[in-house]
């Protein structure tokens, strides 16, 4: 099966989003291939977890296994029920960490949390809010979003600090356990009006203009496919 017959039945596979030398991009087995063995070589400062799931914590083959089953298990879930995308983030052509949303009942709610992450040897260039914006371009401008969330522990001040850069309004605070202590987890919201205050500013930090593609087309695909569920 060729590339152009794969998107035709499976749109989100299509899908792409530029800004310069930033760009996000369906994750396939090469991709997925080059995001294990980045997520292998680190993530974050061992003494930390960012994470609500520990996926960083183990040997480099497991954290390479770890990446490969996780993008594997949510290909299939790109509809109206159930809606995980998952992007690489690629900079100058090298891929330097994962951009992803996911939410449920689309055609209803048009609500998805974001969540990403960043290879350590690319943190601290700013790309952490680069790739925040154009994820927030691509679902609000491409998809037609009305909502879009995101959750960060309030140890992890990079992450705090990127939503509240790009635009997010706190939601509040929630304990959860992680890795089997209590932990503080800081909610934070965009609306649809909070993203039309805030494009312009967002379009600034990504430096170029935006480009998508495929966007329509899985709009089109998630909309047509909840017609005839309903």
């Amino acid at each position: 099966m060729t590339s152009d017959s794969l998107v035709s039945l499976w749109p989100a596979a299509g899908v792409r989003a530029h800004a310069g030398n930033l760009e996000l991009r369906w994750i396939d087995d090469g991709l997925a291939l080059e995001l294990a063995r980045l997520a292998a070589r680190g993530v974050h400062d061992p003494e930390r977890m960012p994470f609500n799931f520990p996926w960083t914590r183990g040997s480099a083959e497991e954290v390479s296994r770890n990446v490969l089953t996780y993008h594997w298990s949510n290909r299939a879930n790109v509809g109206p029920a159930k809606l995980a995308l998952e992007y690489a983030v690629l900079v100058d052509g090298v891929v330097v960490g994962s951009q992803g949303a996911s939410g449920s009942e689309w055609p209803i709610l048009r609500s998805v949390e974001t969540g990403s992450w960043l290879g350590l040897e690319h943190h601290g260039r700013g790309i952490g809010t680069r790739m925040r914006a154009l994820m927030l371009h691509l679902l609000f401008d491409g998809l037609e979003a009305a909502e879009v969330t995101s959750t960060a522990f309030d140890d992890n001040p990079a992450s705090n600090a990127v939503s509240l850069k790009t635009g997010y309004e706190p939601g509040g605070a929630v304990r959860i356990v992680r890795e089997g202590v209590a932990a503080t987890q800081i909610r934070y919201r965009m609306t649809r009006q909070r993203w039309d205050e805030v494009r312009d500013r967002n379009a600034g930090y990504l430096g170029a203009p935006v480009r998508l593609e495929g966007a329509t087309e899985l709009r089109d695909f998630l909309d047509a496919t909840a017609e005839v569920r309903g």
